[in-house]
This record gives C-alpha cells, structure tokens and sequence, in this order.
C-alpha cells in the first residue's frame, strides 16, 4: 500500500475499494496478531483471577492448576487451527485478490493528474504541458503536447484549450484538444495542419508501466506452491540460490507461526501467577515485553536462515522451543506453588530501598 501511495493518492477511491484492500492484506497481519492475541488473553484471564483471589479460591477448594490447563489449551489449539488455516490459504488468498483489486482499481479508476505549469513525462515519449489545469473537471488552457511514439515522425500540438478525462471502458487516458495546430517534422521537412477538434488517446497500462507489482514472493505463495518451488532445481539459480532460502524459511515459519499460538498460551500461564497480584497495566506491558523478545529471536533466524547462515528449521524453531520449554517448566513451578512472584519481589525490593534511605538519613 505504501509503494502505491502516489498511485491511489489522487485517485477515486471509496471507502468499498480501500476497505477491500485492507481486507485481502488481513490474512497477512493476522499470520503474527493472533499468537501474541492468544498469549494476551490467556495471560489477561488468569491475571486477573489471581487478582480478584479466584485463583486462591480454587486452590482451597482443592482444584490445581493442572485441572484448569484444559480451557486455556482448548483455546490455544482452536487459535493454532484458524492460523494454520490462514497459513496454509489465507495468505495466497488474499495476496492474489489485492495484487487483482490493485490492477483493476488503477484500471477503471486512474486519473492522470496534471500538474499546472510543470511538464509531465507520464507516459513514455509522451510530455504534456499545460498552463492552468483543474483536475476536478479535467479543463486545460495554453496545451502543449509533444508526441515521440514514432521515431520517424515527431508531432507537436498547440492547443488554447482542452480537456482530459479517463475512458474506463477502454482503458485510455483521452486528451481532447480544440482549435489547434500540429506541427509534424518528417524527413527534414514540416508540416502544419490546423483542426477544430482533435483527440490524443493513450493506453493507461503505459501509465501504470512504473507500478510494477513484480513477481510473486514467497510470503505470497499459498502452501503447495512453496512445496513446488522447494522441489523445482531451477530455483537453486534464482538469485544465487536466496530464492530457494527465502522458500525454505516460509515453509518453516507457516509452521512455527500457528503452533506460536499454543507455546506463547502455555508461557502466559507461569507467567500470570508470577505477576499476581501486580498492576495489570504493568503487567501487560511486561507480557508485550516478552512477545517483543520472541519475535526479536524469530526475526534472527529468518534473517540467518535467508543468508544460509544458520538452517531454517533451527533458526526458526529456536524461539518456539525455549518458550515451551519455560513454560512447561513455568508450569509445573506455578503448581507447585514455587513460582516467584513479581509483585512480591518488587514490594521486597521497594521496602529495602526505603529502609537504605532512612537510614542514610
């Protein structure tokens, strides 16, 4: 969207077509938000029964914490089956209908925007001047085109009035000049030819020549293409083999992302009990702190696994292990009654400040 800006920027779109966009992009934000989304609210509810002194109630009643983990697994297992849905579809779905939606928006809704006194080089051996222009009813005055679409013949209209407009039908950008003249220069010799009324039409696929989507990426590619494109030999050549890295680290990361969903749930559990009893507000910037920390080691190892510096599976597995690991450890900690606690720590550390104060006073 934002290498497009200047492309959609003037152009006439409704809240329909950009809401559409942002809906086909979706997938492709929600492959990151719903782990961190999950991990946010399993940290929040159990967060918030240690504070309100459910949790105590529960405990006295003789339920432990491994009696409560079915809910918040169960949760965790329904966000790592919608993500490995957008993982595996979502993504190319929506990839293919934006890369779709942007060429037929700048098909039928691209206008050329004029700019007064300045010569405009859109479109390709084309430069258009015009002394005033108003792009809301497209009116030009004082019109200078110079026409180098054919080599041997070089065209150039003068015209005290015109107008242009956008021929969505037909995909052309129309210049309707009147009472000129064209000067054309052939063979060393020139021609002048007056008209009342003259049209310039120009292809607006020439227009868009500069808004290139390029090829498609592997983050675009839906599940079994990236298979394809891992098996296919000739991949090895694209671009000194970092295409096929950059295949191999997708396959991966479409596989760590969904189960993310289960791991960062299981971590948020431990790490609920060790902030009981903390402000909840300090509490949620500390679990932002650690998603921040996870995707920091994630984005290590697609960058390492793209430089071939460290395997794919092991860059990108590595934080998803180490999580687990804490939590599951975290866990049993927390069942055990040996988790630590922040808030207590923190009190601790508050009180033994105040007390060195005092008596350096």
């Amino acid at each position: 969207m934002l290498q497009l800006r200047e492309l959609f920027l003037s152009q006439n779109m409704g809240f329909v077509d950009i809401a559409s966009m942002f809906l086909y992009l979706s997938p492709f934000f929600l492959l990151l938000i719903i782990p961190i989304a999950c991990m946010l609210s399993v940290f929040l509810t159990f967060l918030r029964m240690g504070t309100d002194l459910e949790s105590v109630a529960l405990k006295s009643s003789g339920i432990s914490l491994y009696q409560l983990l079915p809910a918040p697994v169960f949760f965790c297992l329904l966000c790592v089956v919608a993500n490995m849905a957008i993982s595996f579809w979502g993504v190319s779905w929506g990839m293919e209908n934006f890369r779709a939606q942007v060429l037929e928006i700048a098909r039928t809704k691209t206008q050329l925007v004029m700019q007064a006194g300045v010569f405009n080089k859109d479109f390709p051996n084309l430069t258009v001047f015009a002394q005033q222009a108003d792009n809301t009813t497209g009116e030009l005055t004082t019109v200078f085109v110079q026409d180098r679409t054919h080599e041997s013949v070089k065209a150039t209209i003068l015209a005290p009035t015109g107008n242009v407009h956008t021929d969505s039908d037909k995909g052309e950008i129309v210049f309707h000049l009147r009472d000129g003249r064209i000067y054309r220069q052939e063979k060393g010799a020139v021609s002048v030819v007056g008209f009342g009324t003259y049209q310039v039409r120009m292809d607006l696929s020439k227009l868009l020549s500069g808004y290139d989507l390029g090829d498609i990426k592997p983050k675009e590619m839906s599940w079994e293409e990236l298979h394809e494109a891992n098996d296919d030999p000739a991949t090895l050549a694209i671009d000194n083999g970092m295409f096929s890295r950059k295949v191999k680290v997708e396959i991966q990361k479409r596989l760590v992302l969904p189960l993310a969903c289960l791991v960062l749930g299981l971590f948020a559990l431990p790490m609920a009990a060790s902030f009981g009893g903390l402000n909840r507000h300090w509490g949620l910037i500390l679990a932002l702190g650690f998603f921040l920390f996870y995707y920091t080691l994630l984005s290590l190892g697609l960058s390492l696994g793209e430089t071939g510096t460290v395997p794919p599976i092991i860059g990108l597995w590595l934080p998803n292990v180490l999580f687990l690991i804490v939590g599951v450890v975290g866990i049993r900690m927390a069942a055990m009654e040996r988790a630590i606690s922040v808030a207590a720590w923190l009190s601790h550390l508050k009180l033994h400040w105040a007390r060195r104060v005092s008596h350096a006073n």
